[in-house]
């Protein structure tokens, strides 16, 4: 554009375009800075209410072990930085034919341990002792959950199961989905007889990037949950069981867990189903862990 000023040399053409590249230089160092202003603020709210889109707890009151699994007992988990966690232990079923193990259920996310009792009542069928925790913060249990905190409820439930006559040379670990998690921290500290993973994850980061490819979640998580990094280091006996079409944790992800265990026994693939489905809670899961038992029995 030509503008036209008086001058004390007369009227002069003043070419407006000379300016505009200045303009538009702050206007885009204006735009990028508030791009950036906008994503520091989305990373920053992340960053301090991440665990809010980690963990889903129910924090309703359960009823009483005896009303939930026959032979049901009530039992108080003492952590190791001071917690008491209200837990459920239960014996084999009496008509089933004891198998001298005990399972430890460490369960996903989400819900609490009543949702888990109908897993945990098909695992006394095929002859199991059965502790099933709740993580700090799920039922009514204190603290609030974390990578660190969820592996210490584990130890504590390792210890309880001990006073109980299951030392972990007698215990099977069962994780759900986080779950999966704990128990692969688990592996190294107090190895267990055998280990079963349900839907498990490589690593909690590769759970987050695959539901939010916008974050730089590895970046920017402070839980991490390096199941590979443990199970690649662990010598213990292990089962995977996936949902084929798992819309929680990709399928793809616990194939790779299954592919690193040293020592794998059975990669069984539920058709059909995804990560909450009745049948991912029902006896055929169960049966998995039977036939685990019965490997490290031969």
């Amino acid at each position: 554009m030509v503008s036209w000023q008086i001058s004390d040399h007369g009227l002069m053409a003043r070419d407006d375009q000379a300016q505009n590249p200045r303009r538009r230089g702050r206007k885009l160092v204006l735009g990028a800075a508030t791009i950036l202003s906008v994503v520091s603020v989305v990373l920053a709210l992340v960053w301090a209410f991440q665990r809010s889109l980690i963990y889903f707890p129910d924090t309703a009151e359960v009823p009483a072990a005896s009303s939930a699994l026959p032979g049901g007992e009530d039992l108080t988990l003492r952590t190791s930085d001071g917690l008491d966690l209200e837990a459920w232990f239960a014996p084999a079923s009496p008509e089933a034919e004891a198998r001298d193990f005990a399972v430890l259920m460490t369960p996903g996310n989400a819900g609490n341990r009543e949702s888990r009792a109908g897993l945990a009542r098909h695992l006394q069928e095929e002859g199991f002792a059965v502790l099933l925790l709740d993580y700090r913060g799920y039922s009514t249990n204190p603290g609030s959950p974390s990578e660190e905190g969820l592996v210490r409820d584990g130890l504590a439930a390792v210890d309880a199961l001990e006073t109980q006559g299951y030392p972990p040379e007698r215990t099977i670990y069962y994780g759900e989905s986080i779950g999966g998690g704990v128990i692969a921290a688990l592996l190294t500290e107090r190895p267990p007889a055998a280990a079963a993973f349900r839907s498990p994850f490589t690593e909690l980061a590769d759970v987050g990037s695959e539901h939010y490819p916008w974050l730089p979640v590895s970046t920017i998580l402070r839980d991490e949950f390096p199941v590979t990094t443990h199970l690649s280091q662990s010598q213990v006996p292990i089962s995977v069981i996936r949902a084929e079409h798992d819309s929680v944790v990709p399928a793809q992800l616990s194939a790779e867990v299954a592919s690193t265990a040293p020592h794998l026994v059975e990669e069984r693939i539920v058709e059909n189903a995804d990560h909450n489905d009745p049948v991912m809670f029902g006896p055929e899961v169960a049966a998995v862990v039977a036939r685990l038992a019965e490997s490290v029995d031969s």
